[in-house]
C-alpha cells in the first residue's frame, strides 16, 4: 500500500508520490516568537516530526524546513524598553527549541530565520512586480502589496471566493488598491526601531509575514517541493497567500498541503482573550516528557484534541503497559536463546495503518494489541512469540517516538539505575528462592512484602520468579 495523505488543496485522500524518487521537501511553518510557546505549538512539531519519521522509515531521505518567523508586528508589540525585539525573539524561539527537544521532537535539517532571508524576499517581490502582481504605495509610505485582482486563482487554497473575504488586516491599508490586498514590504512607521528596518528598493522597511515562507521555502526546498505542513488556523490567510505569491511568480510551489487540527480547552478553542491557554512548561510540568509526547500525538493528525484534566492520566496508563510489557519481556528472555532474536519491523497492520493518511490512533490500537499479545506469551513460556512481540513493540514505538528505552527518553543515567536496580532486585529473589526451597517461609514472605512495598510486584510462574514495578 502507497502512503497517502489528505491534501487540503485537493481536499481529498492522494497517493504520495515525491518530485524526486526517494527524496521529500518538506516545510512545516514554525513558530511566530513573540511568546512562549503553548500546547498547540508543540502538537503541530509533533504531528510533522512522526510523518517525518514514518517516511524515513519508509525509505524516503527527508529534507525538513521548518522556519522561525522572528521579526513581526507581535514580537515588535512584546517587546520593551528592558529587552530589544531581537533579544525578545531569541529568548523565545530558545523556549520553543527546548520544548521541541524535552518531547523528543528531531531537529529539522534547517530552521532558517526570516531576518536571513531579507534579500530573497526582496528579489521575490520584484518578481511579482514585473509580472503585474504587486506595486508599492502610491501615497510614498515604502509599503508593497499584492494585487489580490490581478491573480484569478487567489483564494484556491481555501475554495473562497475573493468578494466575500475578509479585508487583509496584516497591514495598514493605506496605500492599498483592494481592501483584500496583503503587504508584502512594509515601509518603516516612526515608532518603530531602527534596529528594525532594513533597505529596500522601495525604501525601508521589513517583510510582511506571508512573504518570508515563500522565499525560505524556495532558497532551501527549489521553486517546487513535495509538502507544505503547518496548523489548520493557518490556511486562511497565510497559506491562502503564500500559494497565490509563489505561483503568482511563477514557482510551482507546494505539491502536497497537509494541515493539522487544533487544540481545545475542555471543550473551549484555546485563546488568550478566553485566558485558557496551556503552555509547554505547564504541560511539560505536570507529566513526563514521554507522557506529554504520547498524549499530544495520540489523536489523528487532522482531529482536535481536547486537553482537560485526566488526560495526561489516560496517556501515563497507556504508556505504563507498553513500558511494563518491554521490561517484563527483556527480563524474561535474558539469558535465553530468544534474547537477541526482537527482529526490528513493525506489522503489517501497522504499516497499513500509518500509510493511511497517518493513522496513528489504528497503529497504535496495533501496538497495544501486540503488548497484550507478548504478555500472553510470556505467561504460557511461548518465548518465540514474546521475542517477536517484543521487537515489534520496540519497532512501533520507535516509529512514533515513544519507546522508553530509547532517547532521548532513556539516559546513561536511567541505564545505570536500572543496571543496579536489576541486580538489587534479582539478588533478592534468589534469596527468596532460596528461603522457599529451605521452607523458611517467613524470610521469603518478608522478603516478597519488602519489595511490594517499594511498588515491585512479584510473579511466580513454572519457570522462575519474575518482578515487574507496580504502574
Amino acid at each position: 500500500m502507497a502512503l497517502r495523505l489528505y491534501d487540503t488543496k485537493m481536499q481529498t485522500l492522494r497517493d504520495f508520490e515525491p518530485l524526486v524518487p526517494d527524496q521529500v521537501g518538506m516545510y512545516v511553518c514554525g513558530p511566530t516568537v513573540q511568546s512562549s510557546p503553548h500546547i498547540g505549538h508543540m502538537r503541530s512539531a509533533l504531528v510533522y516530526d512522526i510523518l517525518r519519521r514514518w517516511m524515513t522509515y519508509r525509505g524516503y531521505q527527508v529534507t525538513m524546513i521548518r522556519n522561525v518567523t522572528d521579526i513581526d508586528d507581535k514580537v515588535l508589540v512584546n517587546a520593551s524598553e528592558d529587552e530589544h525585539w531581537w533579544a525578545l525573539a531569541y529568548r523565545m524561539e530558545l523556549e520553543f527549541t527546548e520544548g521541541y527537544r524535552a518531547l523528543g521532537i528531531l531537529p529539522p535539517t534547517y530552521e532558517p530565520r526570516a531576518t536571513a532571508n531579507v534579500p530573497q524576499m526582496h528579489e521575490l517581490i520584484q518578481r511579482l512586480i514585473d509580472a503585474g502582481h504587486a506595486y508599492p504605495a502610491e501615497d510614498g509610505s515604502g509599503d508593497v502589496y499584492f494585487d489580490v485582482r490581478s491573480w484569478p486563482s487567489y483564494g484556491e487554497l481555501t475554495r473562497q471566493d475573493l468578494d466575500n473575504m475578509e479585508d487583509a488586516g496584516d497591514a495598514d491599508p493605506r496605500g492599498k488598491r483592494d481592501p483584500r490586498d496583503f503587504a508584502l514590504w512594509k515601509g518603516r512607521k516612526p515608532d518603530e526601531p531602527e534596529s528594525a528596518t532594513w533597505q529596500s528598493p522601495w525604501g525601508p522597511g521589513r517583510p510582511g509575514w506571508h512573504i518570508e515562507c515563500s522565499a525560505m521555502s524556495r532558497r532551501y526546498l527549489g521553486e517546487t517541493f513535495d509538502i507544505h505542513g503547518g496548523g489548520l488556523d493557518l490556511r486562511f490567510p497565510h497559506h491562502e497567500n503564500e500559494l497565490a505569491q509563489s505561483t503568482a511568480a511563477g514557482d510551482g510551489f507546494a505539491r502536497y498541503w497537509v494541515h493539522n487540527g487544533l487544540v481545545s480547552i475542555d471543550g473551549q478553542k484555546m485563546s488568550k482573550s478566553l485566558g485558557n491557554s496551556v503552555y509547554a512548561a505547564e504541560l511539560l510540568a505536570a507529566a513526563s516528557p514521554l507522557v506529554v509526547r504520547y498524549y499530544l500525538g495520540q489523536a489523528h493528525y487532522r482531529s482536535t484534541i481536547d486537553y482537560h484534566d485526566g488526560s495526561l492520566a489516560e496517556a501515563e496508563s497507556a504508556l505504563e503497559r507498553i513500558t511494563g510489557f518491554l521490561e517484563r519481556a527483556r527480563r524474561r528472555l535474558d539469558n535465553t536463546r530468544f534474547a537477541d532474536a526482537a527482529a526490528a519491523r513493525v506489522p503489517e497492520e501497522f504499516a497499513e495503518a500509518m500509510d493511511d493518511d497517518l493513522g496513528v490512533p489504528q497503529a497504535l490500537a496495533v501496538l497495544h494489541e501486540t503488548v497484550r499479545a507478548g504478555n500472553a506469551a510470556i505467561d504460557t513460556d511461548d518465548l518465540g512469540t514474546a521475542a517477536s512481540a517484543l521487537g515489534a513493540v520496540a519497532a512501533m514505538a520507535d516509529i512514533l517516538g515513544i519507546n522508553p528505552e530509547a532517547a532521548p527518553w532513556n539516559t546513561s543515567a536511567d541505564v545505570a539505575q536500572q543496571g543496579a536496580l536489576d541486580r538489587v532486585v534479582e539478588t533478592l529473589l534468589a534469596q527468596r528462592q532460596s528461603a522457599r526451597a529451605q521452607r523458611d517461609f517467613a524470610t521469603a514472605d518478608s522478603i516478597r512484602d519488602a519489595l511490594a512495598s517499594s511498588g515491585i510486584t512479584i510473579e511466580d510462574t513454572p519457570t522462575g520468579s519474575h518482578w515487574s514495578i507496580d504502574g
